[in-house]
């Protein structure tokens, strides 16, 4: 099997598993009428998946450095797969809740996984364009899931087939993920010194707090969208989906522009320095209304599109800050523990800051975070210039 081809299924898995994040935000309306939810409770189907990914990432890292890359995919596309059904043929709330926590284990062990086998799949340039193709994930999956949800007359049909295509991706990486596509096999104990080592790293943490930063901010605008362009461009609930689906779909744009500036030598901080830079100004014009409607919404797609040159260097980084190999699924599951906390504090805080200042605090907010993340990136520097772990 081409190895290009096996670096295009880790992606699709990668896009699978995003898909199970962002169909509950799409199906709420159905919920609702079906279940008979209140907002908070239907917010918690799609919330659990970053509860789960805030306290999981490393551990989920561990496991993938124990058992190797291949096997956790399979067991997240498994877990993923099973508690799609489970959630299908839920017969209530509480159940329906427990197979969201059932699948965002899924989802935890997917995204650990999909790096810890490239890593071990490619080298050089190619590697950096890996880890830009794989970063393209979860902008891919959460446009699928905002434009296929809307076909389905029920959200157990959307369900079910959420987890049919689980299966047929689990099937698939069975079948053409080779063997030795990742390290595996070595002891806890022969790892605890190493781990410790990787967590009190300057190194990791940092991309961690980078990631988070980026996060907020996206979430922080992306989190309140299809409101905010209703207010401002007039639009239906429906027009105001499909503008944010294609807002979020353009930041995989970023994550391909990323990969292919790092193959040409682009400097690791000075890419994360200029996107933040670019969120910042961007979101200032956003929520601050400086602009007309239509250039408001094209403000949208500057914000997300060049936006998402962040976690494709941030994720690409992680074998800069790993001791070795073996710990790079380690350093992942702690940079996407970095990444759940931003997408909780993002719209938490907005939220906040707009219900009791209006539009503008949002704006404060976002330029805020993208100071602290170019700050981050500086830190960043020496790290970004170590050697790749081996």
């Amino acid at each position: 099997m081409r190895i290009g081809v096996v670096v295009w299924l880790i992606l699709a898995c990668g896009v699978v598993a995003a898909l199970h994040v962002g169909k509950a935000a799409i199906a709420t309306p159905m919920l609702l009428a079906d279940l008979g939810l209140g907002l908070g409770e239907a917010g918690w189907l799609t919330g659990i998946f970053a509860v789960l990914g805030l306290l999981g990432g490393a551990p989920a890292g561990v496991v993938a450095a124990a058992i190797g890359g291949r096997r956790t995919l399979l067991l997240g596309l498994g877990v993923m797969a099973l508690a799609g059904a489970a959630g299908a043929a839920a017969p209530s709330y509480p159940i329906l809740l427990a197979s969201r926590l059932l699948e965002g284990l899924g989802f935890v062990l997917i995204i650990v996984a999909g790096p810890a086998i490239l890593e071990r799949l490619t080298t050089g340039a190619r590697r950096d364009m890996a880890f830009s193709l794989w970063s393209c994930f979860m902008p891919c999956g959460m446009a699928i899931a905002m434009l296929a949800g809307p076909l389905f007359q029920t959200w157990q049909a959307f369900w079910w087939s959420s987890a049919g295509l689980a299966a047929v991706s689990a099937v698939l990486a069975l079948c053409c993920v080779p063997q030795g596509a990742s390290l595996g096999g070595r002891a806890l104990g022969q790892m605890s010194g190493d781990i410790r080592c990787l967590l009190s790293s300057r190194g990791t943490p940092l991309l961690a707090i980078g990631f988070a930063l980026y996060s907020l901010m996206f979430f922080a605008l992306f989190s309140f969208l299809p409101v905010l362009l209703m207010e401002r461009m007039d639009v239906s609930y429906r027009h105001a989906g499909l503008l944010s689906a294609l807002a979020s779909a353009i930041n995989a744009s970023g994550n391909l522009a990323a990969g292919y500036l790092l193959a040409r030598g682009a400097g690791r901080a000075s890419l994360v320095v200029i996107a933040s830079c670019v969120m910042g100004v961007s979101g200032i014009g956003i929520f601050f209304g400086l602009v007309p409607a239509f250039l408001t919404f094209l403000l949208c797609l500057l914000f997300s599109a060049v936006g998402g040159v962040i976690p494709a260097t941030l994720l690409a980084s992680a074998p800069l800050v790993a001791r070795d190999a073996a710990l790079v699924p380690v350093a992942v599951g702690l940079i996407m523990q970095g990444s759940s906390l931003g997408q909780l504090l993002g719209p938490v805080t907005v939220g906040g800051v707009t219900a009791a200042f209006g539009w503008g605090a949002a704006g404060a907010v976002v330029a805020l975070s993208a100071v602290a993340a170019c700050a981050t990136a500086l830190l960043l520097s020496p790290a970004f210039s170590a050697p790749r772990a081996t």
